[in-house]
């Protein structure tokens, strides 16, 4: 049962992602990863909770992708999921006639 209840939250994400800009693509990708990897290690939401010094709801609407997660919390997941966090920038592609001076 537990299972299936995961599946769904992966399908939600899913639809989620399908209808937000590029911004909501990058927090829902991190919810996805969060949440497969914690069902790869065999944890619960509260178990991960315990282990990141939050709370089991927290970590749902992170999971859901109901809220993006503050920097630090974020960091202490993937610490105790066994991760690393790469963030990184990049130029976005430029249009030759932005900052062209007439």
């Amino acid at each position: 049962m537990r299972e299936r209840s995961d599946d769904k939250t992966i399908d939600r994400l899913r639809e989620r992602i399908a209808h937000v800009g590029e911004d909501g693509w990058f927090f829902a990708r991190i919810a996805a990863q969060v949440a497969g990897r914690r069902r790869e290690l065999g944890l619960s939401q509260s178990q991960l909770a315990e282990l990141t010094g939050t709370t089991q709801s927290a970590i749902a609407r992170l999971e859901s992708g109901g809220r993006p997660p503050r920097i630090d919390t974020l960091l202490r997941i993937t610490s105790a999921l066994d991760c690393e966090l790469e963030v990184r920038l990049r130029p976005r592609a430029s249009d030759t006639t932005k900052g062209e001076r007439t």
